[in-house]
């Protein structure tokens, strides 16, 4: 049995070699799928993103032909806030719509975890509220100018420049960071991989 990332992100390597009590990734083979991430009309927020995990599991299986016995991992999440799914912004501009959006407010993120082995698919979906202080027009664009916001959903990464505007959490950081961690191992020791 060989388990699989399937995602390009470094926070999901990175946090997946730590559930693997790991220093790196040695213990898991990647692959990058590819899959259409439209939301589809009139699916909640919560459904889309258990949707696009799953759906990057399945991906990320029929990328692990040649692996042996595998079991791969795929990982989504959103940021929700009054309902409206804040993906990753398109450009500079929407990210600044969605950063002066989350701007002294509470939102939700979502992240969904999927594995599969090929006869069954098992996911966790965990939602964490966070809270953001007011940010000014200044540390807006400057947080812009780094372009940490740029591929990350919200237009933030807390676990970076971003987390010095997080004033609370009430939750799982890991999964604001890309992984759950305890769900993901959770779900490892039902597929025997743990």
């Amino acid at each position: 049995m060989t388990l699989v990332l399937a995602s390009t992100s470094p926070r999901r390597r990175e946090l997946l070699a730590q559930a693997l009590f790991s220093t790196d990734n040695d213990g898991f083979e990647l692959v990058a799928p590819d899959i259409d991430e439209s939301h589809r009309s009139g699916e909640a927020p919560a459904d889309f993103v258990v949707r696009l995990a799953c759906e990057k599991a399945s991906a990320g299986l029929a990328l692990s032909a040649g692996v042996d016995a595998p079991v791969v991992l795929g990982s989504d999440t959103i940021v929700v806030c009054d309902g409206t799914i804040l993906g990753k912004p398109v450009d500079e501009q929407d990210a600044a719509v969605m950063l002066r959006s989350l701007s002294g407010r509470e939102h939700t993120v979502m992240t969904a975890v999927a594995v599969t082995n090929g006869e069954r698919t098992e996911s966790e979906l965990v939602c964490t509220r966070v809270r953001f202080c007011e940010l000014s027009d200044m540390d807006i664009l400057a947080y812009i100018e780094s372009e940490e916001p740029m591929d990350k959903a919200g237009a933030y990464g807390i676990q970076a420049i971003g987390g010095s505007f997080v004033e609370a959490i009430e939750g799982s950081y890991s999964a604001v960071v890309g992984l759950p961690m305890v769900e993901t191992r959770n779900l490892l020791k039902r597929f025997s991989v743990l």
